[in-house]
Order: structure tokens, then C-alpha cells, then sequence
């Protein structure tokens, strides 16, 4: 094994996935090195979950290869699943058991040692800072709480890889940002973190993202990387009164290719972002809105993952126009 490759703790080359004649996952290729946290960013049904259950040895691949921490997606399913942590989206761990007894239960799913049992139950309790509710029911703890000890199962038995299948779905903010400080002290030791989100804000946190779409994995790169590299268009933050009307307004500007509503603005999407605030501006004085604010921003996510969908829209809409 080469240099790069033992720096490698996921690979992926053409995977695919079909259920009859639909493309649930089609053709993604990535790595993902060790110790790295990778964001899979997309909206539901976009094959983001499929992709994570092929990696972790729970669905065969249609077709494709890969392996996780250096073992074949396709051969060697069982024993991926012995060297990773899995987090799904739903709360997995028994709510009638206490926090302990759950710890317990999975010290000997895993296999751990009798000797390293009472350490690593230690660590995972410390770790997740839930020493106040070890004795506690797991079924009255608070969202945030419940992630925390599914996490700590989840890396129990010091797995190198971890999935974490949108794993603060459903929770408050706050607990959603310590939940974030978990998984960086983890990555810091060295853990690889594949996480699926269709947060935004949150694909942020990321060292590298994936964004995919209706199976189709359509840019990587880190979040810097995707803003600026990718984001080729200029984007044009415009506050203004009626921003509902206002859209409509702008969408009619030839300047613009694409707006959308975005907070209490809108966000507008150009070739020359110049160009096209001076025609915004022009429009909306003309037709008598009152303007706060437009100018030209850094891009966020969002405006690059709706612009990169679009864009493969238009392709595609096209070359079915060249078929016909």
C-alpha cells in the first residue's frame, strides 16, 4: 500500500445503487482521509443514507467499489462493521434501560474486553459529559442528551471510521453545537466522521463536503473551496421592502439568472454581479420599492449547492432538447 493510500480511510470509486429501474445512488466517486471529518450535504431523498448504508456494510452495491478502513464494500461487509461506528437517524439505544445499562450493552455487542469494559464505559461518560445522568432512564433524557449517548455507543470500541447518519435532525441548536464540539475532539484523536446533514449552516463545520442531488454527487471540496472555485457567479444580497413581490420583479432582469428568497431578503444569482445590482436597483426604484440595502456578497452554501442544481438542470434539460 502506497503512502496516500494508507492516508486513505474511505474510497469510493463509480458506486451505485438501484431498486428496479430507479438510480438511487449513481456512479459517486470521493475519499475521505483518515481522521477527517467529511460532510455528505443534501436535502431528503437525495440518496445521501443509501450511499452511508452501502458504506457500512448494511446495503449491496448495485455496482461500483469501495472500501472503509481498508476493507471491500462489496466482500467484506461483516468485517467493515466491526471496524466502524454507525449512528442512524433515529435514536437506536433502549430507552428502558438506563444510560449505564445501555453502555453496558453495547461493550458486549462489541465484544470489548471484560478488563476494558469499566475504562471505556468511563471515557464514554466523560466524554459526553453525562456523569449527572448515568443512573438516569434513557427514555426521559432531552434530545441533545440522547445523541450524546449514542454517540458514545457508537465509538465505544475506539473505531477508526464513524457514520453519523443526520445526526441532529430534530434538535435544538445548542445542543446541535455541542454535539459538533464531540465530534471534533473525536476527530482530533484521529477518528475518521462520515456525517450526512441537510443542514447547511452545519455542513459548514465540515474539513470537506459532498454535495449531492437526486443521486448524483455534483461538487466536493471544502466549504472555502466550493464558495469561491465553484461559485463562479457573482451573488447579490438585496433587502428591500415586499421581498416576495420584488422577486418577481428581479426574475424578469435579463442580467439575472436565478433569485430566492433568503432570511428577509433575497439572494441574486449573475454573471457580473455589477451589472446586474445597478439593473436591480434601477428596476425596483422605477417601480417604487423601497430599498435597504444591495450589494454584492461572499456566496453561503446554499447559494452554491442551488446553483450548481440548477446548473445541472439547464445541462440536462438541454441535451434531452438535442436528443429530441
Amino acid at each position: 500500500m502506497s503512502a496516500p493510500e494508507r492516508n486513505i480511510a474511505v474510497t469510493v470509486r463509480d458506486l451505485e445503487r438501484r431498486f428496479g429501474s430507479f438510480v438511487a445512488v449513481n456512479r459517486v466517486s470521493f475519499d475521505v482521509a483518515k481522521g477527517e471529518i467529511f460532510g455528505f450535504l443534501g436535502p431528503n431523498g437525495s440518496g445521501k443514507s443509501t450511499t452511508i448504508r452501502m458504506l457500512t456494510g448494511i446495503l449491496a452495491p448495485s455496482g461500483g467499489a469501495g472500501t472503509v478502513a481498508g476493507f471491500d464494500v462489496r466482500t467484506e461487509a461483516e468485517k467493515i462493521k466491526a471496524h466502524i461506528g454507525y449512528m442512524s437517524q433515529r435514536f437506536s439505544l433502549y430507552e428502558d434501560l438506563t444510560v449505564e445499562e445501555n453502555i453496558d450493552f453495547y461493550s458486549g455487542i462489541y465484544r470489548i474486553p471484560k478488563a476494558r469494559r469499566r475504562e471505556r464505559k468511563e471515557w464514554v461518560i466523560g466524554m459526553a459529559g453525562l456523569a449527572e445522568h448515568r443512573g438516569s432512564r434513557t427514555a426521559i433524557l432531552s434530545g441533545g442528551w440522547k445523541q450524546r449517548l449514542a454517540l458514545g455507543c457508537a465509538v465505544l470500541h475506539e473505531p477508526p471510521v464513524i457514520f453519523l447518519d443526520e445526526p441532529t435532525s430534530g434538535v435544538d441548536p445548542l445542543s446541535r453545537r455541542r454535539f459538533w464540539d464531540l465530534i471534533y475532539d473525536l476527530s482530533a484523536r484521529g477518528v475518521t466522521v462520515f456525517v450526512t446533514t441537510h443542514y447547511m449552516e452545519e455542513a459548514e463545520y465540515c474539513d470537506r463536503i459532498g454535495l449531492i442531488h437526486r443521486g448524483d454527487l455534483i461538487a466536493v471540496g471544502t466549504p472555502g473551496e466550493l464558495k469561491t472555485t465553484l461559485m463562479r457567479e457573482d451573488v447579490i444580497e438585496v433587502i428591500c421592502e415586499r421581498p416576495q413581490d420584488a422577486m418577481a420583479e428581479i426574475d424578469g432582469i435579463e442580467a439575472v439568472k436565478e433569485v430566492a428568497l433568503f432570511g428577509r431578503g433575497l439572494h441574486a444569482v449573475a454573471a457580473d454581479g455589477d451589472a446586474a445590482a445597478a439593473a436591480i436597483r434601477q428596476r425596483l426604484e422605477t417601480r417604487g420599492y423601497r430599498i435597504d440595502r444591495i450589494e454584492a456578497i461572499t456566496p453561503s452554501l446554499e447559494d452554491v449547492f442551488v446553483s450548481l442544481v440548477e446548473a445541472r438542470d439547464r445541462a440536462q434539460e438541454s441535451a434531452k432538447e438535442v436528443a429530441a
